[in-house]
């Protein structure tokens, strides 16, 4: 299919052919016929991404601070890593599309109905697009394909009038008289309000007079008396921000032009700097309108599908896109009129030279049109390089987010493989990924990857809750495997795995990339010869990952599964024993934005008489370096400072040695392809990946009971 993207690390827009994305539960695949330019916000994003590092740190200081937070606690090194891969790769552009569905996973659509879609990743300016079902909406008979692509741009002015609390007859500003004010300003009528409209550049008044304003004005310093003269001396009941500026002005008009006890509401990107004295003096009510409505930015809502009982909260964003539709429908909404461009998908960086100004030209809704190319539309393989070919391992990858593009991808590029094709859930990471690394083929489709002969090893790093059923499927296809951790997140996927690598195939590794680390093969060096047991302390400080995350998503498995394995597995290595017992115990915080369960001390007995305990914590301070690991046994000491020092002692002396940092990936990484290469014994043995994941299943089962769980 073909997508508009965008390089992030120089801005550049391209179309180009990516693989069509799957059908997945609760979503629908749709055949796109129109989609329109959001002029603000992609204008903004083309300008970030063309700046300078200095320019986009000085205008975005939220991710400096990001970078900061970060190198405190992984080095600048992988820091640096991590945002490079960021930059070099391609981002979707558009978020408000309409067409024809084709493939369905919800009750509510049906292949053939015509939908407006929503949503940032979802309905972007491409061919094909797999959108939510909370994301989408019918098309009322005779609104047409170009005008239902307004849709989500619709639902945001809504929100915002809705944010207003207008009530009839009330007088209200719009600033800022692009698309959005455009759209505002007909809603206001629609509601019955009076409404002054405000722009710096007068050729947006001619369309506003059109959809109803009852007054326009240019923003100066005569604006304030000619808002006194329309609101009869009062001040307007409301103000609605829907300007694209970083300056403060519209801002200070805004409280300027209110009536005590007024509403000021902020749908554009404008500048926030709150002067107290008139903003007290007034009593404002000053709202930030969140994007098209209840439901926005929550993940229960817009990826899983669960609405929002409408007793409770009658105006979600689903129910605000069918309004604006019904508007458009009985004619009170006019979106066609705002359409002064229609431009086809193959020539979409023409659109972005309008709004970006390298083609001046007026503008106000570009549409982006998209001919329908049938079944070449539908592909989810599509070439990206030559195939390499040759007697060189056949690799297909599938996922592939920063941390495998960080740490996997890299030194498995370096290692004399095929890279045959790369899997990812979204198009555009599909169609990245495969470039820059050299893949073959870019793909949607990883159960057609399991089933190509030319694939002998397969590497999966997709996020948790897939490990399970990714790993048994690639061993039924006789395929080895390599997968980041977990191996599993339930007892049934594990008890599968353990079953084929049985009877059938047992070529399976798990990221447990610490073990493989400088400092961790110096300490088990260190205790070289011991026979007496160890006593082990593992101090991990993991840091709060707020609820809304992925990773706390419960069908994740949680992130004692998640990442406490690691801890686990490095103590196995230390040992060279199994573990037979855990004992953990978890905070009782009152806090309900606190995770009981990722604040938690497991204490584990191993075959060998050995102990270990690990203190996973997300309770500390984030400027303390991530893990610690102190190791007793035999007269002998060794003490590993995140992977930068290992303190080792013996016989009375002690010795420091210092290290960069690297946790073990890319030595991981060469020996899993090496055993692959020559069917030696795969790195860690199948019964200690079992074991560990176990154990971090009995964790969670001591937790629930309060008692220790023997294996």
């Amino acid at each position: 299919m073909l997508q508009a993207i965008q390089y992030q690390k120089t801005g550049e827009l391209h179309v180009k052919e990516l693989p069509a994305p799957e059908l997945k539960p609760k979503m629908i695949v749709v055949r796109t016929y129109a989609s329109l330019i959001s002029a603000g916000t992609e204008r903004t994003s083309v300008a970030t991404a063309k700046a300078s590092m200095f320019e986009k740190a000085r205008t975005r200081p939220d991710l400096v601070k990001q970078v900061l937070d970060m190198a405190k606690k992984e080095g600048w090194r992988n820091t640096i890593d991590k945002v490079r891969t960021k930059l070099d790769s391609y981002k979707a552009l558009g978020y408000s599309a309409a067409g024809v569905v084709i493939e369905s996973a919800c009750d509510e659509f049906a292949p053939g109905d015509h939908v407006a879609c929503a949503g940032g990743g979802f309905a972007s300016h491409a061919e094909i697009i797999a959108v939510p079902r909370n994301l989408a909406v019918k098309i009322p008979e005779g609104v047409t394909h170009d005008e239902a692509a307004f849709t989500t741009l619709g639902a945001i002015a809504m929100q915002g009038v809705r944010q207003a609390r207008v009530g009839l007859g009330e007088s209200v500003a719009v600033v800022g008289l692009g698309l959005l004010g455009q759209l505002t300003v007909q809603l206001l009528k629609a509601a019955g309000c009076r409404v002054i409209g405000l722009d710096i550049n007068e050729r947006q008044f001619a369309l506003a007079r059109e959809f109803g304003a009852d007054e326009l004005v240019v923003t100066g310093s005569s604006a304030l008396g000619s808002i006194e003269s329309f609101t009869r001396g009062i001040g307007c009941d409301a103000v609605i921000l829907t300007a694209g500026t970083s300056s403060n002005d519209p801002m200070i008009l805004a409280i300027n032009a209110a009536r005590k006890k007024g509403r000021v509401v902020v749908v554009g990107a404008v500048g926030m700097d709150i002067p107290r004295s008139p903003f007290y003096e007034k009593e404002l009510d000053i709202t930030i309108s969140c994007s098209y409505g209840p439901g926005r930015y929550d993940p229960t809502y817009e990826e899983e599908g669960h609405d929002y009982p409408v007793g409770y909260v009658r105006w979600t964003e689903r129910r605000n896109m069918e309004s604006v539709l019904d508007l458009i429908a009985s004619g009170k909404l006019n979106v066609g009129r705002m359409i002064t461009h229609r431009i086809p998908i193959t020539e979409a960086e023409r659109a972005y030279d309008l709004i970006t100004g390298k083609i001046q030209e007026p503008y106000i809704g570009i549409v982006l049109n998209y001919p329908d190319r049938g079944a070449r539309a539908l592909t989810r393989v599509v070439q990206v390089n030559q195939p390499v070919g040759g007697s060189g391992l056949g690799i297909g990858f599938i996922g592939a987010g920063s941390f495998a593009q960080s740490y996997l991808l890299p030194p498995l590029k370096t290692l004399g493989v095929n890279l045959v094709a790369v899997s990812t859930s979204t198009s555009v990471n599909a169609r990245s990924v495969a470039e820059k690394f050299g893949f073959g083929d870019a793909s949607t489709d990883s159960a057609g990857l399991l089933a190509r002969k030319e694939i002998g090893a397969v590497f999966i790093a997709t996020r948790h809750d897939t490990h399970g059923s990714y790993v048994a499927d690639a061993l039924e296809a006789g395929k080895q495997v390599f997968v980041e951790k977990p191996l599993a997140i339930t007892q049934e996927e594990l008890e599968r795995i353990r079953d084929l690598a049985a009877t059938k195939n047992d070529r399976v590794m798990v990221g447990f990339n610490r073990r493989f680390s400088a400092p961790l093969v110096a300490m088990k060096r260190h205790f070289a010869g011991n026979t007496e047991p160890l006593v082990m302390l593992y101090r991990v400080n993991a840091g709060a990952i707020k609820l809304d995350s992925w990773v706390q998503a419960e069908a994740q498995g949680g992130r004692i599964i998640g990442e406490g394995c690691h801890f686990i597995d490095c103590m196995q290595f230390m040992t060279g024993a199994r573990p037979v017992s855990v004992y953990a115990a978890a905070i009782g915080s009152r806090n309900q934005q606190v995770r009981n369960a990722d604040s938690v001390s497991i204490t584990i007995r191993f075959s060998d008489g050995s102990v270990g305990t690990v203190h996973y914590l997300a309770n500390g301070d984030p400027s303390v370096p991530k893990e610690y690991f102190e190791v007793f046994g035999g007269g002998g000491t060794a003490i590993m400072n995140n992977f930068r020092e290992l303190v080792l002692s013996s016989g009375r002396k002690t010795r420091v040695e210092k290290f960069n940092g690297d946790k073990g990936h890319s030595e991981e990484v060469k020996q899993t392809i090496e055993a692959m290469k020559s069917g030696a014994p795969m790195p860690i043995s199948f019964e200690s990946l079992h074991d560990t994941t176990a154990a971090t299943f009995a964790a969670l089962t001591s937790l629930g009971s309060g008692n220790a769980v023997a294996l």
